[in-house]
């Protein structure tokens, strides 16, 4: 049996079409889900039996099924066409439609796809899709089982639908690729705090088995020495006490630089209890602790608490707060960090990365939260204290 035409009675039906294909276009970027919705929509509406939504690759150079109808849908981002290649490719290479009545195999430009089981269909038109902005996008095919005489006006109208679904495939492309330059960024940021991180760590692990250690011994022989010696040598005497004071400042220095490297408490105790930890040696100042337990990645651990290893010695230094209080809490996708004293406060308004209230060492704990995916807030007044709150995402 022969069919005639795309199965649409009138005008008002085309137009009919056109508007859902452009509420789909309206309703997202995703690239998958737009290109799905509108090989429904053309089969729906054309009466033919699949479409297969082809869009160009980042590489420019082959063609991925992004949409298609069941039964292919399962084979969606899994087939790829080379430009020139099979009658989909032809179409793309060539900027021309194809339409193919019958005896398909025999058309040197078709090739067989299993995945795509094309014995199964008769009659094919394969137009191009292409925009103004972006050029070409994409190939538009639609099938049926039954013989079909396709008639120009059935490719003029499927060149419409192709060249009205470009724009939003353009666009869709290009959300899918500046989402992927994020993942990218956000992952690279990872790893290069990650490796600052174990760096950092291997350093502080150096000073501690080596300087350290040297340094308890030398200070166990300078006091043995101190008290072997007659008590009538007191220059020697004088020169030892002096070199237990140097031995026990560079003890103390190293210490401090170890510290510096790689918090070993967040090591021993986790974040929260690290938190805990750190608002207990503040002193002369009154710390509400409110900690929670909140899974995250060591590197995020770490911007963590030296965000609140700042804020704490600004409320004490800069603020004079006489009371803070520190929280720690996850809800939901977000694992929120709230510093809040009763200090001098500032006019936080103006803050800008770089000017006058960096002093304070706001710009580097927006960087450390930034770094790890996240942001800072700071909320101040003259007189009215000064809350610095730290977003981060929760480790999923």
């Amino acid at each position: 049996m022969t069919r005639h035409g795309l199965g649409l009675a009138d005008a008002e039906r085309e137009n009919a079409l056109l508007l859902r294909i452009i509420e789909a276009i309206s309703a997202g970027p995703e690239l998958e889900v737009l290109s799905s919705k509108v090989a429904d929509l053309i089969v729906a509406a054309t009466a033919t039996d699949v479409c297969f939504v082809h869009v160009l690759d980042d590489t420019d150079r082959s063609l991925t099924l992004a949409g298609a109808t069941p039964p292919f849908d399962e084979q969606v981002g899994k087939v790829r066409l080379p430009l020139g290649e099979g009658v989909t490719g032809w179409a793309a290479s060539h900027h021309k439609p194809v339409v193919l009545i019958d005896d398909k195999e025999k058309d040197p430009r078709y090739r067989y796809f299993p995945q795509l089981r094309g014995e199964e269909y008769t009659s094919m038109v394969s137009v191009t899709m292409a925009s103004s902005p972006g050029g070409l996008v994409g190939v538009l095919n639609v099938h049926t089982r039954a013989r079909r005489d396709f008639t120009e006006r059935d490719v003029r109208l499927l060149t419409s639908i192709g060249s009205l679904i470009a724009g939003g495939i353009h666009q869709a492309r290009l959300h899918r690729q500046l989402a992927v330059r994020e993942r990218a960024h956000e992952k690279f940021a990872e790893q290069a705090i990650s490796a600052q991180e174990a760096e950092r760590r291997k350093l502080a692990a150096d000073i501690h088995d080596g300087i350290t250690q040297r340094l308890c011994s030398l200070r166990f022989h300078l006091d043995a020495a101190a008290d072997a010696l007659p008590k009538s040598a007191e220059f020697a005497t004088e020169q030892l006490v002096r070199a237990c004071h140097l031995a026990d400042l560079t003890f103390d220095e190293a210490r401090a630089a170890i510290n510096g490297l790689r918090p070993p408490v967040l090591d021993d105790l986790g974040l929260a209890d690290s938190l805990a930890s750190l608002a207990r040696s503040i002193g002369d100042v009154d710390v509400l602790v409110d900690v929670h337990e909140c899974p995250l990645p060591e590197h995020v651990e770490v911007a963590m608490y030296r965000i609140a290893q700042e804020a704490l010695q600004n409320a004490v230094k800069h603020a004079r707060a006489s009371s803070i209080r520190l929280s720690l809490r996850g809800s939901g996708d977000t694992v929120t960090l709230r510093v809040r004293d009763d200090g001098r406060g500032f006019d936080a308004d103006p803050w800008v990365p770089g000017g006058s209230a960096d002093g304070y060492g706001l710009g580097s704990m927006t960087e450390r939260a930034e770094l790890v995916g996240g942001q800072l807030r700071v909320r101040a007044r003259p007189g009215q204290g000064t809350t610095v709150e730290a977003r981060v995402p929760a480790q999923q």
